[in-house]
């Protein structure tokens, strides 16, 4: 067990995934002194740029994955979209990896994920699991329009959903899957119909569980999303302390039922009458928690850390009110990427700055974020409208820019 490992470096971890969230995770745990090995494809990948060691390799490439996990005291991972049988088969040899992989090939599916939530009587969105065609024409029936038609794995920032909103859009759909690489059977992971929510807001908590069963949960976090990325999160959210007493509650229900060890997302619909359902389980740290690295006393990622290696978890209190927002690569820009007006945002108060590493732009990729924190969530929000209006991230070729602008 691990509280029989002495937690002193060279304690090793291993990170499978070497983007923002890999990067992260590595920075906080260098800064408890931690060896730190990640596996990723691209060798100039953001976590490569702070990890002591990067095993080159696909994320499908089983002999790399194991010698990952076998050079680790623990070994975790950025992402859920990843071979989770290979891990179940080494932690059956005695490996410690966290979030349990038995968990993980439950949420990795969407439909096996929300069947375990509603049988724990946690509230969901009503679906049904579709096979065929008779079996989206009865989840129409049973839910009306606007109807979502979910592939079950895969998806990921409204990848992979189809929203029909009536019933001739019906075939439309099921062609959609079919031409995004599903079999006619719609391969093995499947599809589900799911009611639409007409919500008042989204919101997310992120709640932590370490190996001993100690459980910390974070305020909520009220996320914005334009084209089903997230563009912005405002913390605390605005709802009333009831609903927000509800959320947490509920997320602490969520994280015993997978018996999760390590860092969870948990995202959620306020309706219009306060009724919360939840959306989505994320086992990691996520982009609605970034808001957590200035706003809180221990950051998600250093939370995680915590978590997976035995330690006692941290305070998630909030420090004051903070908004994060996502900076996403510029229409039309695709090449290396620039980021334009850090000088002038650098300049507003509370302003903190994440540029990833990224080398390339393309319109709509996740190249950084920033987060603004202020006495009151008002000043927040003025002082990240500020900033946003003077990043961008754009290509270096083709374009004529102020040394200024980004050094």
């Amino acid at each position: 067990m691990l509280d029989k490992i002495r937690i002193s470096p060279p304690f090793h971890i291993g990170i499978i995934g070497g983007g923002q969230l890999g990067k992260m995770m590595a920075v906080a745990a260098k800064q408890l002194g931690f060896y730190v090995t990640i596996l990723d494809p691209v060798d100039d990948c953001p976590a490569a740029q702070v990890a002591d060691k990067q095993i080159l390799a696909d994320f499908n490439n089983h002999e790399a994955i194991r010698s990952l996990v076998e050079g680790s005291q623990v070994t975790t991972y950025e992402f859920e979209h990843i071979d989770s049988q290979v891990l179940i088969q080494l932690e059956a040899a005695g490996y410690h990896i966290y979030p349990e992989p038995r968990n993980l090939q439950i949420i990795q599916n969407k439909l096996h994920q929300k069947q375990a939530l509603q049988q724990a009587g946690i509230p969901v969105a009503p679906f049904l699991p579709v096979a065929g065609r008779e079996d989206l024409i009865q989840a129409a029936e049973n839910f009306g329009y606007p109807l979502l038609l979910k592939a079950c794995a895969g998806g990921y920032d409204g990848k992979g959903n189809f929203l029909i909103k009536n019933s001739s859009r019906l075939e439309e759909a099921l062609t959609y899957f079919r031409a995004d690489g599903c079999s006619p059977d719609f391969g093995k992971a499947g599809l589900m119909g799911e009611a639409f929510i007409s919500f008042e807001l989204e919101v997310s908590v992120m709640v932590a569980r370490s190996v001993h069963g100690q459980v910390a949960v974070y305020p909520l976090s009220e996320n914005e999303h334009e084209d089903n990325i997230l563009r912005r999160s405002l913390v605390p959210a605005r709802v009333s302390r009831e609903v927000a007493n509800r959320a947490q509650e509920i997320a602490d229900k969520v994280i015993n039922l997978f018996n999760g060890v390590g860092i969870f997302c948990i995202e959620m619909f306020v309706t219009p009458q306060g009724e919360i359902l939840i959306n989505e389980v994320a086992p990691r740290p996520h982009n609605s928690g970034h808001y957590t690295i200035e706003a809180n006393i221990t950051s998600q990622f250093e939370q995680h850390i915590r978590a997976i290696a035995g330690l006692p978890l941290g305070d998630a209190r909030l420090r004051e009110p903070a908004v994060m927002i996502n900076l996403l690569g510029e229409p039309g820009q695709t090449g290396p990427a620039v980021l334009e007006g850090c000088s002038q945002a650098l300049a507003i108060p509370g302003v903190h700055l994440h540029f990833y590493g990224k080398k390339e732009t393309v319109p709509k990729r996740k190249m950084g974020h920033i987060t603004v924190t202020a006495p009151t969530l008002e000043e927040a929000i003025a002082g990240s409208d500020e900033a946003a209006r003077v990043l961008r991230v754009i290509s270096s070729e083709g374009s004529e820019l102020n040394v200024q602008d980004y050094e």
